[in-house]
């Protein structure tokens, strides 16, 4: 009894225990194990779309857009609109801690385990290398 005690005055203190905190803010709240692709907030922002993204749109079923919320609607609306195309939830989500990611498309439910989840060009490496500077 006494356990479930400090169990009900830590969460009400600290709210509820999160597992793996700092991967969720990383890959905008989900999990790396169930990301398809990912792209950094450069790579969203140059124009046009990524065809690698496009393709796992159209190809894959039960995918969710995640959307760094701090980058403005007219840089990543052609995702948005190629999003509701395939049938595609998404979700802004404004990042608690700086992460270089603008855009992560995931499976909603299921672990993938994808070797290669980046496409690494110079975008890719100009963001990476600021936020190790960070």
């Amino acid at each position: 009894m006494g356990q479930k005690v400090k169990e009900v005055i830590d969460r009400a203190l600290y709210g509820t225990p999160e597992i793996k905190p700092e991967e969720k803010n990383l890959f905008l709240s989900t999990f790396l194990e169930r990301i398809h692709i990912a792209l950094t907030k450069k790579q969203v922002v140059h124009k046009g779309m990524y065809p690698e993204v496009v393709e796992i749109m159209k190809e894959k079923k039960n995918l969710h857009l995640y959307i760094n919320g701090n980058l403005n609607y007219g840089n990543y609306s052609n995702y948005v609109q190629q999003a509701s195309k395939s049938n595609i939830r998404f979700t802004i989500v404004t990042p608690k801690k700086q992460t270089p990611f603008g855009l992560v498309l995931a499976d909603e439910t299921q672990a993938i385990n994808r070797n290669n989840i980046f496409i690494q060009d110079e975008l890719y490496d100009l963001d990476m290398e600021e936020s190790i500077n960070l």
